[in-house]
């Protein structure tokens, strides 16, 4: 089994998810290259190009992965919803790029409760 993370959610209120690092790679970056080079799209564009990129080379749903991956990047700060927007738009945040400051999470580490 692959390495995995934690993904983060805007709304403070939920959870991120536990994801395999490998996939969360893949679709952010279809994600953000698509962004970079189209601009601002709808959700579901976006979703749909996403998709055409990975397709044949990715195992899992890319649907639900984009979703997930997309809500990281809005807690992340590096893309947004376009305020509104109907339907919903993404944008890329300012000039942020895929190698930005805090914008790769970290991998889930187990930590004992007991002391040493």
């Amino acid at each position: 089994m692959g390495e995995k993370i934690v993904t983060r959610h805007p709304d403070p209120a939920k959870r991120g998810r536990n994801i395999d690092r490998r996939n969360y790679e893949a679709v952010r970056t279809a994600v953000l290259a698509t962004l970079r080079q189209r601009g601002e799209m709808t959700f579901e564009a976006l979703r749909d190009e996403v998709e055409r990129r990975l397709r044949g080379r990715f195992q899992g749903s890319v649907s639900w992965y984009y979703t997930t991956v997309k809500l990281d990047l809005e807690a992340r700060k590096l893309l947004e919803r376009v305020p509104r927007s109907r339907p919903q738009r993404v944008r890329l945040r300012g000039s942020q790029t895929a190698s930005a400051g805090t914008g790769r999470p970290t991998a889930q580490r187990r930590v004992s409760s007991r002391r040493r």
